[in-house]
C-alpha cells in the first residue's frame, strides 16, 4: 500500500477522533461565545477532514489495481464516518439543540445521552483501531525500509570490493602490458642484430669466394 495514502489515513483517523470528542463536549455547552468558538473550531476541522478525504481519493485512484481496491474500500468507510460527524455537528450547532436535548431528557431520562455516548464511544473505538492498524502498517513499512537499506548497503559494499578487485586486476594487466612491450623491444633489437650479422656473414662468404676465384685464376694463368 502507498505510504502517502497511509500518511493521509493516519492524519484523518486522528482528526476524526478529535472532532468526535469536540462534538461531544460542544453538545454539553450552553449557547454562548464559548460554544460558538468550539463550533468554529469543529467546522475548520471538518474542512480539513474533507481535504484529507479528497487527497486519499486521488492517491488511491493512482495506485495499482490490487492496492487501489483496498484503499477505495477504506475510503468509503472514512466518507461514511465523516458524514456521521457532519450530522453530529449539524445537530450540535442547531439553535434548538439544547432545548431539544432538555425535552428529550425530560421525556426519556438519560437514555438518549447514554445512546449518544455509546455511539461516540463506538466511533472513538473504531478510530483508535484504525490508528493502531495504521501504526502497525507504518512500523512494517519502516522495517521493510530498514531491511532494504541493509541489503542496499551490503550490495554497495560488494560492489566496492569488486571494484577494488577490478582495479587490482587492471594494474596487473598494465604491468603485463609493460613487460610485453619490453619483450617486444628486446626481440626487435635481437632481430635487427641477427639481420645485421647475416649481412656480415654473407659479405665475408662473398669476399672469400672472390678471393678463391682470384687465386685460382692467378695460378691458372702462370
Amino acid at each position: 500500500m502507498s505510504e502517502v495514502f497511509e500518511g493521509y489515513e493516519r492524519q484523518y483517523c486522528e482528526l476524526s477522533t478529535n472532532l468526535s470528542r469536540k462534538c461531544h463536549s460542544a453538545s454539553l455547552l450552553p449557547h454562548g461565545e464559548e460554544k460558538k468558538e468550539k463550533l468554529v473550531e469543529i467546522k475548520s476541522g471538518m474542512d480539513e477532514a474533507d481535504v484529507l478525504i479528497r487527497k486519499m481519493d486521488l492517491e488511491a485512484r493512482s495506485l495499482q489495481p490490487s492496492a487501489k481496491a483496498v484503499c477505495l474500500s477504506k475510503l468509503r468507510e472514512y466518507k461514511s464516518d465523516l458524514n456521521q460527524l457532519k450530522k453530529e455537528f449539524k445537530r450540535v450547532s442547531s439553535p434548538d439543540a439544547n432545548q431539544s436535548t432538555r425535552e428529550e431528557l425530560m421525556e426519556s431520562g438519560m437514555a438518549d445521552v447514554h445512546a449518544v455516548s455509546a455511539d461516540q464511544s463506538g466511533r472513538l473505538a473504531m478510530s483508535m483501531e484504525r490508528l493502531d492498524q495504521s501504526s502497525d502498517r507504518i512500523r512494517e513499512s519502516r522495517r521493510l525500509m530498514l531491511e532494504t537499506e541493509e541489503v542496499a548497503i551490503s550490495v554497495v559494499e560488494n560492489l566496492s570490493q569488486q571494484r577494488q578487485t577490478l582495479l587490482h586486476a587492471h594494474s596487473k594487466l598494465q604491468g603485463v602490458d609493460d613487460a610485453i612491450d619490453k619483450s617486444k623491444k628486446v626481440l626487435t633489437a635481437m632481430s635487427r642484430r641477427m639481420t645485421r650479422n647475416k649481412w656480415i656473414v654473407g659479405s665475408v662468404i662473398v669476399a672469400l669466394i672472390l678471393a678463391i676465384i682470384l687465386i685460382i685464376s692467378y695460378k691458372l694463368s702462370h
